[in-house]
Formats: C-alpha cells, sequence, structure tokens
C-alpha cells in the first residue's frame, strides 16, 4: 500500500478510506468552495482593500505613485517609439497609453500576483478554515484597485487628443468579466503550483518580459504586416485585443474573442484540475 506523503492520516484500515486531513477547507470540492467563497465575498473584497491600505502606509500619493510612473512611461516611450516607428504621436499616444495600463496594470500586475496568492496568506491559511478561493478574490480585488487607479491615465490621453471610443466601449464590460474570471483561475493555478515548487515565480517573471517583448504592447499589429496573422498563435494578444480595442473605439473581430475565451476554458479547467489535486495539501507546503 502506498501512502501519499503530503497527506498525514492516523490510520488506514483495509475496506475503509483514510481520514481526511484537518486543512483549511473541506473535503467536499472546488464547488462547495465556490459556493462558501460567494457567502463571504464582502470579506474577500475587504481583505483585498486592506492589502493597498497597508501597502501605501505613511505615503503621500498612495496609488497615484503608479499612476505618476505609467504617465511618465507614457509621455516618454510615446516620443521615443513614435519616431522610430514613424508614427503619428496623436495617433500612437493612446495606443501606448491603453496598451501599458492593459499589460503593466492588468496582465502583468495579475499574474505576478497570482504566483503569491496562497503564499502570502499563509498565517490565514493555517490559523483559519477559510476556503482557499476566497485569497484569489483578494488578490484579484487588489488587482482591480490598481487598475482603477492607472486607467486615469488614457482617459487623460484620449481627453487631450480628443480621441473617445464611443459606443464600442460597452464591449470592453464582458471582455473586463473574462478577465475577472481568467484572474480567478490563475491565483488557483499559479497559486498552488508556485506554494508547492518556489522556483516557479522567478521563472514567471522571466518569460513575463519576453510575453511583454513578443506581444503588441508597445508596437501595433499592423507593423507586422502579412505576419500579423502568426499573433493569433499568442493567448496574450487575444486577451489584451478584446478589451483594448474597445477602448480604442473599435469592436472587437470575432476571431479574438473565440481565442480568447477558448484560452479562458482551458485555463479554467487546468486551475479546476490542480486545485482538486492540491487543495488539502496547500497548508502543509507553507
Amino acid at each position: 500500500m502506498t501512502v501519499d506523503p503530503f497527506v498525514p492520516t492516523t490510520s488506514v484500515q483495509s475496506g475503509s478510506a483514510p481520514d481526511c486531513p484537518k486543512s483549511p477547507v473541506s473535503c467536499s470540492g472546488l464547488r462547495a468552495d465556490l459556493q462558501e467563497t460567494r457567502k463571504l465575498l464582502r470579506l474577500g473584497i475587504a481583505l483585498g482593500w486592506l492589502d493597498i491600505k497597508l501597502r501605501y502606509r505613511g505615503s503621500v500619493l498612495g496609488p497615484f505613485w503608479l499612476t505618476v510612473v505609467s504617465a511618465l512611461m507614457v509621455i516618454s516611450m510615446g516620443g521615443l517609439y513614435s519616431t522610430l516607428f514613424h508614427m503619428n504621436l496623436a495617433s500612437y499616444l493612446p495606443f501606448l497609453a491603453v496598451s501599458l495600463m492593459l499589460w503593466q496594470a492588468g496582465i502583468a500586475a495579475q499574474v505576478q500576483d497570482s504566483c503569491g496568492c496562497f503564499i502570502e496568506a499563509e498565517a490565514m491559511i493555517r490559523a483559519s478554515r477559510l476556503p482557499l478561493p476566497l485569497f484569489a478574490v483578494r488578490v484579484v480585488v487588489r488587482n482591480v484597485i490598481i487598475f482603477a487607479h492607472n486607467i486615469i491615465v488614457p482617459l487623460a490621453v484620449s481627453a487631450f487628443y480628443h480621441v473617445w471610443p464611443g459606443v464600442a466601449v460597452l464591449w470592453a464590460l464582458p471582455a473586463a468579466a473574462l478577465w475577472l474570471v481568467d484572474g480567478l483561475a490563475l491565483c488557483l493555478l499559479l497559486g498552488a503550483l508556485c506554494a508547492r515548487y518556489r522556483d516557479i515565480p522567478p521563472i514567471v517573471g522571466a518569460l513575463m518580459q519576453v510575453v511583454f517583448y513578443i506581444t503588441p504592447i508597445i508596437w501595433a499589429p499592423a507593423q507586422l504586416h502579412d505576419y500579423a496573422r502568426f499573433l493569433l498563435l499568442n493567448p496574450f494578444y487575444a486577451a489584451i485585443e478584446i478589451l483594448r480595442q474597445p477602448l480604442l473605439g473599435h469592436e472587437p473581430d470575432t476571431l479574438l474573442w473565440e481565442i480568447a475565451l477558448g484560452a479562458s476554458a482551458l485555463l479554467c479547467g487546468a486551475a479546476a484540475l490542480v486545485y482538486r489535486k492540491a487543495r488539502a495539501r496547500v497548508v502543509f507546503w507553507m
């Protein structure tokens, strides 16, 4: 008989199931954990808001320091790359402002924070029986607040150049909802993997730097000309484009939505599989 070293048992008798370990989550599965998290949603929102207050405690501008940094990056990079790419600054700067916001305060921040979703909540996980998805809600809420502070820069650039998205901006609502789902799935997936394998966070950080340069963030997809079709192989491109196009006043392509939904389904499936395997063991990996 093989005993899993990660699951302590008091006794294993022939013909009987081993005792379920006393972990911070119940033994009822992901669905029950999500239902319990829904009941504790206000607590998750409060924890995310508290993280922001503690992170910038004693700061004069607080999260608005990120807004200032983003504004400086947009101004400096906009002038440089518009010259290098021979693009009109009035059309390139709004594109760059939206792209940097979606990448820095959106995808990159969410991926990096997802790696520490359970690690940074070690004390609470050990001391309570709160469902683990609650800490995923905490991370997503924290990043939504930071994202809201950074959206000021694209709004200011659009106002300066009198560029408004119009009715097409409504397409950003379902895209934002999909981003929230993907953010929760990332927390469950990377949170569990990084709690077990501590080498994954620096690997993810290095890979995200590579993805930044191969994804149209500081350069436009049209610059690839006939090779732009290969961007469809990059799931980050579809995820960004379904939200960037509405914010720039364009209706997103159906193909991009299909790719984004397919990638999201795969991500959620992988997260559910990993979480089911790791949910009773995360506390022992801390």
